[in-house]
């Protein structure tokens, strides 16, 4: 549900050129008469995040969180410096008026 679903790659065509005399077929029958079928091996998309796995995506997140939360600590931290800067000035703005 969760994994997506890549488009097949378009298999080439490959053209085949004799190089060489076919060697002469003779009619012997095969060694054994079971059929073989070959079990083709899964096919793995090829894309630029395919070697990503579900570690490296972990530790991306946590690091991208962490990253945010010290930005917005910081920046929680500047507003209330800010704050206390116009409060101090208008105080001591204040006092010399008196």
């Amino acid at each position: 549900m969760f994994r997506p679903k890549y488009p097949e790659a378009p298999k080439p065509s490959i053209v085949h050129v004799p190089t060489a005399i076919p060697a002469v077929q003779h009619g012997h029958a095969p060694v054994c008469s079971c059929q073989h079928t070959t079990v083709p091996a899964p096919a793995r998309p090829a894309g630029a995040l395919s070697g990503l796995n579900a570690g490296t995506v972990g530790v991306v997140v946590t690091v991208g969180i962490v990253l945010t939360a010290l930005l917005a600590a910081v920046a929680v931290t500047a507003v209330s410096v800010a704050v206390a800067a116009v409060v101090m000035r208008s105080l001591l703005a204040s006092q010399r008026r008196r």
